[in-house]
């Protein structure tokens, strides 16, 4: 009981927590999602309204139905005991004797695991991808080459960012959780300011643009998606990190800052290719005034390292679940705070670095 009342007496700086933590992947994917979106969505051809509207619109219902309604509607109430992920789901599958799930219990064990192998494969590169995509954003690219120096600050960045976890993911959290409150009041903000110049593009909202869109070209329609998919990427890590800040805190935190933030800031990419067709080839940084840019291009080069913490903590969560359920040898496991799920695995930490 006094575990529960604290987390309960706890509840904003665990939402703080979350959104520093569970938010940052899908957070920065305005970063690069509409333009990759938009981009195979024309095929090539010049931007006009279908494709700004109709691209928006997937976006918009992908974000509102495959997160706000799938995961944190949904899925974050499958917990097992408080935990979360894949391997939770595995836990109460076993339990459910009643329906017959034992006997397909090797096939649904085989799927659990791969899924789980997908998951330390995201926690071994998207450290590194998404500290070196930031990075270069801060030194433009010449002749195809990287500046030497890019790829030495990148490498140390992501040392860092493995080196504090001993720390614990919460207090991790609560220290990146101003940044990315900062980062998602800016995106609002930059998004807000565009949509007022343009604001024709709130009819994105319409699912009958998306519809436009697909009758339009169904095979690029089709291509689109796989620009469309980067604007949900991180979804998982919200039911992953479930037991390290409860679903309440992540629900508040969604529906209270994150999703506003994310569908200002496409709705506002999508209003600035309106008027100006030719900032599609890179609409997040067009929004940004003058004088601004680099200021920009650091914040958001902080918000990508902060989110590489989101995939860290969900691998730590999932093996501390294997380790439970006897699917991998007992480890050492550092619980980092009087909350239940908040753990350190020196060990897989050391291995992912």
């Amino acid at each position: 009981m006094s575990s529960h009342g604290h987390v309960r007496k706890g509840t904003p700086l665990l939402i703080l927590g979350a959104i520093g933590v569970v938010f940052g992947d899908i957070g920065t994917s305005p970063l690069y999602a509409f333009r990759a979106a938009i981009m195979l969505a024309a095929g090539g051809e010049s931007i006009h309204e279908t494709h700004v509207l109709g691209t928006l619109s997937v976006l918009i219902w992908a974000l509102l139905l495959l997160v706000g309604i799938k995961y944190v509607s949904l899925v974050l109430r499958a917990d097992n005991g408080g935990e979360g992920g894949i391997f939770a789901l595995l836990s109460l599958l076993r339990k459910n004797e009643n329906q017959g799930i034992e006997q397909h219990g090797r096939i649904v064990l085989w799927l659990a695991l791969l899924g789980g192998a997908l998951l330390y494969g995201d926690g071994i590169i998207t450290p590194a991808i998404s500290v070196l995509s930031a990075m270069e954003g801060l030194e433009p690219l010449h002749q195809g080459k990287q500046a030497h120096w890019v790829v030495l600050a990148s490498a140390a960045i992501v040392v860092g960012v493995f080196l504090t976890q001993r720390w614990g993911s919460g207090r991790i959290g609560w220290l990146a959780g101003p940044i990315m409150v900062g980062w998602f009041v800016v995106l609002a903000v930059l998004g807000i300011r565009s949509i007022m110049a343009h604001p024709e593009v709130l009819s994105a909202f319409s699912p009958a643009w998306a519809i436009a869109l697909i009758g339009e070209s169904p095979l690029l329609a089709f291509f689109m998606l796989g620009g469309v998919v980067l604007c949900v990427t991180g979804g998982e890590a919200l039911y992953a990190d479930m037991g390290h800040f409860g679903r309440r805190a992540i629900a508040v935190g969604w529906w209270g800052l994150v999703c506003p933030s994310l569908l200002l800031a496409y709705l506002g990419q999508g209003a600035m290719v309106l008027g100006a067709p030719s900032t599609v080839s890179n609409p997040f940084f067009s929004l940004v005034p003058d004088g601004w840019l680099i200021p920009m291009v650091v914040l958001a080069t902080v918000a990508t390292i902060v989110a590489s913490q989101a995939i860290i903590s969900g691998v730590f969560s999932m093996t501390r679940q294997l380790v439970q359920q006897g699917l991998l040898p007992p480890m050492r496991i550092v619980h980092t705070s009087d909350v239940e799920g908040q753990v350190y695995l020196p060990g897989i930490n050391f291995l992912m670095a």
